[in-house]
Formats: structure tokens, C-alpha cells, sequence
């Protein structure tokens, strides 16, 4: 007769949740993450009735949380690694619940401010664990991937629109909202209790804290020819979550929150169609698409708004979308397959370095200029700085030309499990693990 001893990081005495149940449950616990993150964008107008909120204070908002969520994903983002995931998503749930909190009973910008580092901080240390624990408990190969790309943007879109329902439709428009979400992230906490423990962990966890950034040789000429294209990309991201109510509210004379929340669904449900849509081609492929289409859906959204369509504002929003999604994961199949396995992490966490700075602090730039020139004038340079930005990275994969080695497919390798963030593509992490467990 065979004995089998449960692993001592499992309790023998709480519920355990089956691996479909708790695929699930991870998937759901990204949307939340996410459309958290996003919920404040369609209430800046409940806002700027209560306390005289400015575009810059919107700006801010928006940009202090994308900073304290890189400066947590650089220190934190493999800590998973090392003392499993479960303890790293419940004290992320912890710290979102916090901020959740905070949120709701807000009664200006410093307790505003200090919610969105508190969130930034909790969906820094969650989404690396988040997508790996997707890998750990996927039953079929890729399909955790495939969730992990598709998930955040589905939960950008839902928590922009839910937000935007409840403040118009329920009582407490700066609070509701908060505490649905409040009441579903304790939920889940009671969830990953009783999930899975995937990841055995390992040592190192103190010094895994510390932040690496490195771009091999080999990868810098193409970073250098991409970076335009990622900046234009997570900078237009940045505008939408931060100024796209107040230049939809503006341009369409429509007082409602829920444009500016259709704004943000428009682009980020379009990236994520544009990830499914175009998971089969080639990196270098994916970034033509990508950065035409940001050039081609700017220059209609600022038509719209010169004219004041909708149909013109909504249908750039959904071609700048195309090239939201495709932007991104054309960098990624474009510039990864450049770095030898041990140089993948620093390259990637350099890759979000960028990313993230671009999301936040061109969004923070145009708040202050909203001030000074106009939210007009403002959305203007704006717009011509992502096309511009967008069109010299197409002009140099257009003059540059294919290159070898610069899809995941031809060069068979994939991406660290302990920095996977959303967006990555799920044919990235099919790849890697084909490679990992082929014989040697």
C-alpha cells in the first residue's frame, strides 16, 4: 500500500478548488486587476463637480499608478519564483482591497492619489504571478497564454463601462463601483485560498527584489528601431485612460461618462482582437500592421474631433486599437528572439521600463499643457507626436527590411515565466514551451 504526503505548503484542512476551477478563477482575478485600474477613468467628471478636478489632477492619477506599478514590477515582478504564488497574489488582493477602500471613501485628490499608488503597487506584484499561475494550470498548451493576452484588455474595456453604468445609474456615483469591486476582490481572496499552490518556489527571494535592466548587443539595433513604435503605443494607451472622456465629452458636446468609457473599450477591444486576429504571423509582419494602423486611426480621430463626429472619433478609436494590439506584440515577436536565454528577463523588463514610462508621463505632460493650451491644442500635439512616432518605426522595418531570427517561431524560444505580463502572446509562451521540454 502507497502513502502519498501532501506537499507542506498545502493545508489538509481547507477546501481545494479543482485546476479548471482555479484556470478560471486566475482569469477572472487579471479582468478584475485590470478593469479596476481602469474604473476611475469615466468618474474624472463626478470629480471635477466635487473638488474642481483638472485635466492635470486626471493625469496624475492616471500616471502615479502606472509609475508605482513598474517601479513594484521591477522588484517584485519574479517573486512568485520563490516563495509561491499563492502568498504573492493574496497580499496583491490584500493591498487592491486596501486601495479599494480608499477609493471609496475619498473625499479629495491626496486620498485619490494614495489609492492609485496603493493599486499600482498590488497589480505590480499580481500580474507576473497572475499570468504564470495561468501557465501552471492550463489543461491544453498555449491556452493559458492566449487568457493572459486577452484577459486585461477585456477587463480595461469591462471596467471602464461597468464604472461608468454604475456611477450614472446607482446611488454614491464616487463610491459604488468601488465597493462591487471591493466585495468581488474579497471573493477572490477566499478563491486563492483555496487554489492550487503551482509553483514549489526556490531561493534567492531577497535577491530576485532586485532590478535588472539590460539590452544585449545583438537586440539594441532593433530596440532602437521599435522603441518609436512601443512609446507610440502605451503613450496613446496613456491618453485614452487619462484625457479620452474630457476630448470625447469636448468634441461631442456629450455630457456622459459612458463615452469616454466607449472610447476605452473601442481601443482596448480592438487590441485585444488585433492579438487573436494576428497570432499566426510573423513579428515584422505584426509591426507593419500595427504601426500603419496607428498612423491611419490617429489621423481619423482627430478629424473626428475637428468636426466633432462620432462616427469619425469611434472608428479612429477602433483602427488606433488594431495598432495598439499589433503594436505591442509586433515589438515583442520583433525584438525578443534577438537575446540568448539568459539575457530574455532583462531585455523584457527593459522592453516594460519603456513601456511604462511612456504610458505615464506623456499622459502627465498633456495634463499640464491641457492647462496652459487647451485640451484641444493639447490633443492636437498629442496625436501628431504618436504619428510621427508611429510612422518613423514603420520607416525603419520598411527600410531595414526582413531580418533573420526576428519571429518566435523560426527562432524556437520564448520568454522568462517569471516576468510574464499581459500582452505577451500566448504563440510566445506555446513556443518556449515546446522548447523547454523538448529532449536534449
Amino acid at each position: 500500500m502507497t502513502t502519498t504526503v501532501s506537499p507542506p505548503t498545502e493545508s489538509t484542512s481547507r477546501p481545494r478548488l479543482g485546476r479548471g476551477v482555479a484556470f478560471t478563477l486566475i482569469a477572472v482575478i487579471i479582468a478584475t486587476f485590470l478593469g479596476a485600474s481602469a474604473t476611475p477613468t469615466p468618474l474624472y467628471e463626478h470629480y471635477q463637480q466635487l473638488w474642481g478636478f483638472s485635466s492635470l489632477a486626471s493625469t496624475l492619477v492616471f500616471g502615479i499608478y502606472a509609475l508605482a506599478l513598474l517601479a513594484t514590477l521591477l522588484t517584485a515582478g519574479s517573486l512568485s519564483d520563490h516563495i509561491g504564488r499563492r502568498p504573492v497574489l493574496l497580499g496583491a488582493l490584500a493591498l487592491e482591497a486596501v486601495s479599494l477602500a480608499l477609493f471609496a471613501s475619498a473625499d479629495g485628490l491626496t486620498v485619490l492619489l494614495i489609492a492609485r499608488v496603493v493599486q499600482g503597487v498590488a497589480t505590480g506584484a499580481a500580474i507576473s504571478a497572475l499570468g504564470s499561475a495561468l501557465i501552471d494550470l492550463e489543461r491544453t498548451p498555449g491556452r493559458g497564454s492566449i487568457i493572459n493576452s486577452v484577459a486585461p484588455t477585456v477587463g480595461l474595456a469591462v471596467g471602464a463601462v461597468g464604472s461608468s453604468l454604475i456611477s450614472e445609474h446607482l446611488p454614491r456615483p464616487t463610491s459604488t463601483v468601488y465597493l462591487v469591486l471591493l466585495v468581488l476582490v474579497i471573493l477572490e481572496i477566499f478563491g486563492v485560498w483555496a487554489a492550487p499552490e503551482t509553483s514549489g518556489g526556490r531561493p534567492g527571494a531577497w535577491q530576485s527584489l532586485r532590478p535588472t535592466l539590460a539590452v544585449p548587443r545583438q537586440a539594441r539595433t532593433m530596440i532602437a528601431l521599435t522603441a518609436p513604435c512601443l512609446i507610440a503605443v502605451w503613450a496613446l494607451g496613456g491618453f485614452y485612460l487619462s484625457l479620452g472622456p474630457a476630448l470625447a465629452r469636448n468634441a461631442l458636446e456629450v455630457h456622459s461618462s459612458l463615452i469616454g468609457a466607449v472610447m476605452v473599450a473601442t481601443l482596448t477591444g480592438f487590441g485585444a482582437a488585433a492579438v487573436l486576429t494576428f497570432r499566426k504571423l510573423g513579428g515584422r509582419t505584426v509591426m507593419l500592421i500595427g504601426t500603419t494602423a496607428l498612423v491611419l486611426g490617429v489621423a481619423v480621430t482627430l478629424v473626428g474631433a475637428e468636426i466633432s463626429s462620432a462616427v469619425f472619433i469611434l472608428a479612429g478609436t477602433a483602427i488606433a486599437g488594431i495598432g495598439f494590439g499589433a503594436g505591442f506584440q509586433g515589438t515583442i515577436l520583433t525584438v525578443m528572439p534577438l537575446a540568448a536565454n539568459h539575457e530574455r528577463a532583462g531585455l523584457l523588463s527593459t522592453v516594460y521600463v519603456i513601456a511604462y514610462l511612456a504610458n505615464s508621463l506623456p499622459a502627465l505632460l498633456a495634463g499640464y499643457l491641457v492647462g496652459k493650451v487647451g485640451l484641444v491644442d493639447t490633443t492636437r500635439g498629442y496625436g501628431a507626436l504618436v504619428m510621427v512616432l508611429a510612422a518613423a518605426a514603420l520607416i525603419g522595418l520598411l527600410v531595414t527590411g526582413e531580418r533573420k531570427s526576428t519571429d518566435y517561431l523560426r527562432a524556437g524560444v520564448g520568454v522568462p515565466r517569471s516576468v510574464d505580463t499581459p500582452f505577451v502572446l500566448h504563440r510566445v509562451r506555446r513556443v518556449d514551451r515546446r522548447h523547454r521540454s523538448a529532449p536534449t
